[in-house]
């Protein structure tokens, strides 16, 4: 089969593959219809993470299923499905208790596994023609027969629900204020999540004209920290006081402020001075215990200069962590179906695989409207 193959730093082709089959009797494999590019994997794309060149990327598929293994009791061929970027077991402690993102099973050695993606197990990644999903019954979502809400329900995989987890995490509730930093395609999706759990007004943090743009499309207040402190932007418009949450979809590949260069702790710490004391931040942006490109020997380590004494100072509350992507994908997949949610406003393209080399480039570098792109490797 065709796939989305790894080469090494800024370097993605598309090479024939060896073609999945069924492992286990709990094993399905799925004709992917929809794959996206997600910033994570512009992470390994970058040569900022241990991938090796070789692997299959693509851990954001949607498709059919093909073939089930004889153990799978809930799918049949031709149901349509979205499976989350986790790979989960369902029944091992961290699954039983909601928390499938630090499935203790399917990665030995490592709290949680995901589909082409370094260090979280062997699952080849769904940006290619098929995908093999282990613990099936499990791990697919069912989704309506047919191809409406394509590129909403896709979204379903990872970006939809990470962006409501970052809520969850800050815990944010009716009324409150929100300051978001990052208007990529997380971000966006945490402020409109935000926006959906009644949150009174959302600030959206970035410097990327299309994005702030597309931030105030929905209802949200745009600041651009090229203009000036984002914090000190956002209390102005607070009374002084600053948000009641906040999230950092950003994470350790942050800007410097007025600079060319990185400084991976600058959201952390601009989003305890934005937040007001005893308030709360959701940190759903990734960061990484070994980041070989970092700006200094300590960043390369994942050891960050975060101002902890302030955040203690001021009381601040913190969750952090990748999604549990099937603690929100029902009942988020249920919003799309009833038009309560449209999170595909989000996507800027759609292409064929072939196309992946040029997008991969193209969103990297943030040009020609490239904000979110989803890969058709088969028809619907």
């Amino acid at each position: 089969m065709r796939a989305v193959v790894y080469k090494g730093p800024f370097e993605v082709a598309i090479e024939q593959v060896e073609d999945p089959r069924i492992q286990h009797p709990n094993d399905v494999l799925v004709r992917v219809t929809s794959t996206a590019i997600c910033g994570s994997d512009l992470h390994m794309y970058e040569g900022r993470t241990a991938a090796e060149p070789g692997i299959v990327f693509g851990h954001e598929n949607l498709g059919v299923v093909e073939e089930t293994g004889e153990g799978v009791t809930s799918l049949s061929k031709g149901d349509r499905v979205v499976m989350p970027f986790n790979v989960a077991c369902g029944f091992c402690k961290n699954c039983s208790a909601g928390f499938t993102g630090f499935c203790l099973t399917v990665n030995p050695g490592f709290a949680g596994g995901a589909y082409g993606y370094v260090a979280m197990g062997p699952f080849v990644g769904g940006q290619a023609e098929y995908v093999r999903v282990p613990y099936a019954d499990f791990n697919c979502l069912k989704l309506p027969e047919g191809t409406e809400k394509e590129t909403d329900f896709v979204l379903l995989a990872d970006i939809f629900p990470t962006g409501y987890h970052g809520n969850e995490l800050a815990d944010v509730r009716p009324g409150d204020t929100v300051a978001v930093y990052g208007a990529g395609p997380v971000g966006l999706m945490a402020a409109y999540s935000a926006m959906l759990r009644g949150a009174s007004k959302v600030f959206v943090v970035d410097r990327v004209a299309e994005r702030l743009q597309k931030a105030e499309e929905i209802g949200t207040v745009p600041i651009d920290f090229s203009q000036g402190n984002p914090a000190e932007q956002i209390k102005e418009q607070t009374d002084g006081q600053g948000t009641d949450k906040g999230i950092d979809a950003v994470g350790y590949q942050a800007q410097a402020q007025g600079e060319d260069r990185e400084e991976p702790a600058i959201v952390l710490n601009s989003l305890v001075e934005t937040v007001r004391p005893t308030g709360a931040l959701g940190i759903p942006g990734l960061y990484v215990p070994s980041d070989p490109g970092g700006p200094d020997e300590q960043a390369k380590k994942g050891m960050l200069m975060v101002s902890v004494g302030r955040l203690f100072e001021k009381g601040i509350r913190l969750g952090t962590g990748q999604c549990n992507v099937k603690r929100y994908n029902r009942h988020l997949r249920d919003m799309i179906i009833e038009d309560r949610a449209k999170p595909s406003f989000v996507v800027s393209h759609e292409l064929p695989l072939d196309e992946a080399s040029s997008a991969y480039e193209k969103f990297d570098k943030r040009v020609e409207g490239y904000t979110k792109v989803v890969l058709h490797p088969q028809a619907a």
